[in-house]
């Protein structure tokens, strides 16, 4: 796994972005960007370009969902590999993800060895 690719952590929550960079950090990652919404996450994706974004589903003014959707509509970010992490384990939101094009999910609360795995999966 390339640990020297530049990620976009997107949570509205300043204690979720945290324990997000922490993990990361842990698995040797150390290009981490921050966004408290999808509006700044896309602000972020305007001035620099990412390897992977990591997004919360439940967030003010643009859920993850949308900005998955505004990701992959957008010919220059369609293809950057998009991990959602939320509480929302329903099948009917892990559906909706995966038919707008999210790369793997991962529900919390969770472990750092659960986001090893599915980073492994979708960046390796």
């Amino acid at each position: 796994m390339d640990v020297s690719i530049k990620i976009l952590v997107v949570d509205d929550f300043a204690t979720m972005r945290r324990i997000l960079k922490n993990i990361l950090k842990q698995l040797g990652f150390t290009n981490i960007t921050e966004a408290d919404d999808g509006t700044t996450a896309l602000e972020a994706l305007s001035k620099n370009s990412f390897d992977l974004i990591i997004s919360d589903w439940n967030m003010p003014k643009m859920t993850g969902l949308e900005l998955l959707k505004k990701v992959r509509s957008d010919p220059s970010y369609k293809n950057i590999p998009f991990l959602m992490v939320t509480a929302e384990a329903q099948k009917q939101n892990v559906v909706e993800a995966v038919q707008a094009g999210v790369s793997n999910y991962v529900v919390k609360p969770f472990t750092a060895e659960a986001i090893a795995e599915k980073l492994e999966k979708i960046i390796s």
